[in-house]
């Protein structure tokens, strides 16, 4: 057995704070040396954080990231480091550098940079062409980045052909329900078509709306996970690879020495000086096991809420507790992200706020031990009619009114964020959002908006979701049995208003996130008349959306940076 021990450092970069993210390279890298690794790789872009958007168009951020690198260079005596950072030639690229006993050996530059989605790279970078190969004692390695995984006959592919028995992949791969488990699908066959190892590491952490969550793997020849790091939070993963078995399953595969013809002269060869073998202890076994689909999506939230609180040193966070559903859902993801010490609950009824939504509020913070302030808005709302008097004289009170009472509330929550220094965090779900559900300058105002992605069918199931963890009912149980209902007006429920909630997130998926049209969804069975009601409010309410405040994305097709009709837009589907 030739064994080749790999380390993937799975750290929380910020954006910006280079020097806090040299320290953690560095720890990273003498925990590596100190467990007798000889590699050790870190994420895309890990000296600058993920992504650093417009940071790239200043000089002195790609000048301060140049030194950073040399710093972590010296750092690197006596193992092979990989790690992410923007090299600047005549324009500047996404790269990796290769560094190997304290130099630097040399430089794999992103070949396929991606731009749709949430992704902007070519509005930045230069890619690159070139597909080296290191050759270090017995062990050949090679380097790329994040996107070019993807694809099955790019540089993975043409760098095994050149020799490569271990492929290191360093990432900033955002997660979205579900895509943890498709990109581990695909790397295992990346890692079986190439007959190559493969160590794929990816950063953790939230950046504004997008939440990286780590779930780096090691992965062998057979396509066979290794060894698998923990979803949502950092870690360190190491592995023992063995490198023999990859020479012998490539001598059973003829069509590689046919395929190697046609790259033979693509891919250079770097040579670099034989490592000393360092003392390595045999490793402890490690089982990190895959979430579910709802735990998946309760960390996204819980690590977007935090590292967007904390990463913008914010230390408290303040939550408008109506009694439903949503906010008693973001009020339990703030509690596990920032501690019930940090979170402050306020309670704004009117006469409209039933007895029972009043005690559910209550409840719920005493549940979960957060500070609840109780301020009555119906005087307010008294002296806004009285001001408003002369002008809506003659008139019925309408939707006007409804949305006087939940501006006032937003304007009492932005006081003591104003007097207080606290966050305020939203509590509309997609849901809401996607139809226009919502009160500009109302329930809409605030710092960040935790749910915003997160349709209402599936709020509940993660409010269920957090029930369960606790092992007791956190949220309470009438929470979940009442009709869910905005109390702007006697009696009143959101289906009033809207198509029954299992109806209409089926709908919004379909149009929103799968792009499909007017007829396609009438032809999926769904009623005309509310498929055309649905679609007119969600083109109609895009004015709004804007204004929002981001959130947490865990869908495929979040709003914000994927989905950009123009507001100013006449076209509507017949």
């Amino acid at each position: 057995m030739r064994r080749f021990r790999v380390a993937l450092g799975q750290i929380n970069a910020t954006v910006g704070d280079i020097e806090g993210n040299v320290r953690l390279i560095v720890r990273g890298i003498e925990r590596a040396r100190a467990l007798g690794c000889s590699l050790v790789a870190f994420p895309e872009l890990a000296i600058t954080g993920y992504p650093p958007e417009d940071l790239l168009f200043k000089p002195a951020f790609i000048e301060a990231n140049l030194r950073a690198l040399d710093a972590v260079t010296q750092a690197s005596r006596g193992l092979a480091v990989i790690v992410g950072f923007v090299d600047k030639r005549d324009d500047i690229f996404n790269a990796a550098a290769v560094l190997h006993d304290g130099r630097r050996a040399g430089v794999y530059h992103k070949q396929y940079l991606p731009n749709y989605g949430v992704f902007d790279e070519n509005r930045y970078f230069q890619a690159g062409t070139e597909t080296p190969v290191f050759v270090t004692g017995e062990t050949t390695f090679a380097v790329n980045v994040c996107e070019d995984i993807w694809y099955p006959a790019g540089p993975t592919a043409l760098q095994a052909l050149a020799g490569a028995e271990l492929g290191v992949n360093i990432n900033g791969s955002p997660v979205y329900a579900g895509k943890a488990h498709f990109r581990e699908q695909m790397i295992s066959t990346r890692a079986l078509d190439d007959q190559v190892c493969v160590a794929y590491v990816n950063m953790v952490g939230g950046q504004d709306e997008l939440v990286f969550d780590g779930a780096s793997l090691i992965v062998n020849e057979r396509g066979e996970v290794v060894a698998r790091g923990l979803a949502f939070e950092e870690d360190f993963v190491v592995a023992d690879l063995d490198l023999e078995a990859v020479f012998r399953a490539r001598l059973h595969d003829s069509r590689r020495r046919k395929e190697k013809l046609r790259v033979c002269d693509e891919s250079a060869r770097i040579s670099l000086p034989a490592l000393p073998a360092l003392e390595a202890p045999a490793l402890p076994p490690r089982e990190v096991g895959a979430p579910t689909h709802v735990e998946e999506v309760f960390g996204a939230l819980v690590l977007g809420t935090r590292d967007y609180v904390q990463k913008n040193r914010f230390k408290r966070v303040v939550i408008g507790l109506s009694g439903g559903i949503d906010s008693s859902l973001v009020a339990a993801v703030a509690v596990e992200a920032l501690g019930r010490d940090n979170v402050a609950g306020v309670g704004m009824p009117s006469t409209f706020s039933s007895a029972g939504t009043r005690r559910d509020a209550q409840r719920l913070a005493q549940n979960l031990g957060i500070e609840f302030l109780t301020i009555p808005i119906t005087p307010l709302l008294n002296a806004y009619k009285r001001a408003l008097g002369k002008a809506f004289k003659g008139l019925k009170e309408d939707v006007t009114e409804e949305n006087i009472q939940a501006r006032i509330r937003g304007n009492l929550l932005m006081a003591l964020s104003n007097k207080f220094g606290w966050l305020v965090l939203t509590t509309g779900n997609k849901s809401e959002y996607s139809v226009g559900y919502t009160t500009l300058y109302g329930d809409m105002a605030g710092g960040f908006a935790g749910i915003k992605d997160v349709p209402k069918m599936l709020v509940y199931e993660i409010a269920r979701h957090v029930n369960a963890r606790a092992g007791r009912p956190v949220i309470p149980e009438t929470v979940f049995t009442r009709a869910p209902s905005a109390e702007l007006r006697p009696n009143q429920t959101d289906q009033d208003t809207l198509p029954p909630y299992p109806q209409l997130d089926q709908i919004l998926e379909g149009y929103v996130e799968q792009d499909q049209g007017v007829n396609d969804l009438i032809a999926r069975g769904f009623p005309a008349d509310t498929v055309r009601r649905v679609v007119s409010m969600v083109d109609s309410n895009e004015y709004k959306r804007r204004q929002a405040p981001i959130g947490v994305k865990i869908t495929p097709r979040a709003f914000g940076r994927d989905w950009r009709p123009p507001i100013v837009n006449r076209f509507r589907e017949s």
